[in-house]
């Protein structure tokens, strides 16, 4: 059985993440896909829960992201194209470096549109008060701009439709050119 991919699309809330990320699953040209969504993750934690936004949150946030990238390897070993949809930092790729050293095949794709259509698309979901939301989305936008050498792994979703950004993700995992080394 050929191991599966694992693709990592990320960006900051408003970006396309799960519109694009169940696309893609949904249309893998592997024989079997799926679509985890890393926020299902933090909805298994019952007590004791820091908000993964809140100061103090990054030990709970790294063993949620070590829970999932363990789900993640195991489909990839079951010969499942694994997309992961959320929100991974260049702040949290340690743990995904460490299992390319191990042999697995890991894309990691940015979405990022500007300020402006992020803030637009994002400041009024539900999740959190209006205020609290917008000012996390400007945070978490701010977290993504500038990603240094992971700049190539950066596509523009301001003017796209979400066929568009599909293509270039596509493109991205075809040419090889979002793989995280």
């Amino acid at each position: 059985m050929k191991q599966g991919r694992i693709i990592v699309i990320t960006g900051a809330p408003g970006t396309g993440k799960t519109t694009t990320s169940k696309i893609i699953a949904e249309e893998s040209d592997m024989e079997k896909s799926v679509h985890m969504h890393t926020d299902d993750f933090y909805h298994y934690l019952s007590k004791g829960v820091i908000p993964p936004h809140l100061p103090g949150s990054d030990e709970q946030n790294l063993i949620v992201i070590e829970a999932f990238l363990e789900a993640a390897k195991r489909y990839a070993r079951g010969g499942y194209d694994v997309i992961v949809d959320g929100i991974i930092g260049s702040w949290f790729l340690e743990p995904w470096l460490n299992i390319v050293r191990e042999g697995y095949e890991i894309h990691y794709i940015v979405l990022r549109a500007d300020k402006e259509e992020t803030m637009e698309r994002a400041a009024c979901r539900s999740k959190l008060d209006r205020e609290t939301n917008i000012e996390l989305v400007e945070v978490m936008w701010e977290q993504f701009r500038n990603l240094g050498v992971y700049e190539r792994n950066v596509i523009d979703t301001t003017n796209d439709t979400v066929y568009d950004t599909v293509s270039k993700i596509r493109e991205k995992i075809s040419k090889r050119t979002a793989l995280l080394y």
